[in-house]
């Protein structure tokens, strides 16, 4: 479970790159950055919606 924070922390980020590249209308940066949001984003809710929030222990 802990894969499943480290992805919410990428997917955070991926969001705020996204963003930034709108911002500066950089087209190539911001599709992949979205792209990589909603991907990321994606594993995050579906593996926490099958097993839940991760608790730390076994």
């Amino acid at each position: 479970m802990g894969l499943v924070i480290i992805f919410a922390l990428v997917t955070i980020l991926a969001f705020f790159a996204g963003l930034r590249a709108l911002k500066n209308k950089n087209l190539l940066a911001a599709f992949w950055g979205v792209a990589s949001f909603l991907v990321f984003g994606w594993f995050v809710v579906m593996t926490i919606i099958h097993h839940g929030i991760p608790t730390g222990t076994h």
